[in-house]
C-alpha cells in the first residue's frame, strides 16, 4: 500500500461533523494520560497488538498525539500522529458497530489539525489502506515509489498477538 501526502494548509473543517457526531453522544477529542491503558486495550482487541505498540508513542509525546472518539464512556476509535514517524498519520481504527458515520473522517481531520497546530505543512498517510477515502476526506494524493514504504522488514506474529 503506497503512502499518500497531505497539505495540512488546505484541511476542510471539521467543525460541523464533529458537532453532528455529539449529538450523537459521540465525542472526539484529543487522549488525556489517563487514557492510555483504555485506548490501548480497545486498540489490541479491536485491530491488533502492534498498533497498539504503536499508538502508545502517541501518548509518550507532548501534548499527546492521539485523539479518541468516545461514546457511552467507551473508546470507540482513535486516531494518532507523529507515533512511529515524524509527521506521519497512524495508526487509526473505528469499531466495527460506528464505521461509516463519519467517526474516522473527524479522527483523521483532528489529528491531521494537530500536526498543522505543530508547524508541519504537509503530512503523511503511511501505508494508506482506503485510498479513495482520504483523498476525498484530506486531499491525500498518493507519494510515486513509496511501495514498501516504512513498514518493512516487521516481525513476525508468532501466534500469540495480533499483527499491523
Amino acid at each position: 500500500m503506497p503512502d499518500l501526502l497531505v497539505p495540512l494548509y488546505k484541511l476542510p473543517s471539521s467543525k460541523a461533523l464533529t458537532e453532528n457526531l455529539a449529538k450523537e453522544g459521540i465525542i472526539i477529542r484529543r487522549a488525556f494520560p489517563f487514557d492510555l491503558s483504555r485506548t490501548r486495550r480497545f486498540i489490541a482487541e479491536t485491530v491488533s497488538v502492534s498498533w497498539a505498540d504503536e499508538s502508545e508513542a502517541g501518548f509518550a509525546r507532548q501534548p499527546i498525539t492521539c485523539w479518541v472518539a468516545i461514546a457511552d464512556g467507551q473508546v470507540k476509535g482513535f486516531a494518532c500522529v507523529d507515533a512511529t514517524m515524524r509527521g506521519m498519520f497512524g495508526p487509526t481504527g473505528v469499531c466495527p458497530t460506528l464505521r461509516g458515520k463519519g467517526v474516522g473522517k473527524a479522527l483523521l481531520l483532528h489529528a491531521l489539525s494537530g500536526l498543522w497546530e505543530m508547524g508541519y505543512a504537509y503530512g503523511v498517510i503511511a501505508g494508506a489502506g482506503p485510498i479513495e477515502f482520504y483523498r476525498k476526506a484530506c486531499g491525500a494524493i498518493e507519494i510515486p515509489d513509496s511501495v514498501p514504504g516504512i513498514y518493512q522488514h516487521m516481525l513476525k506474529d508468532d501466534g500469540k498477538e495480533g499483527t499491523r
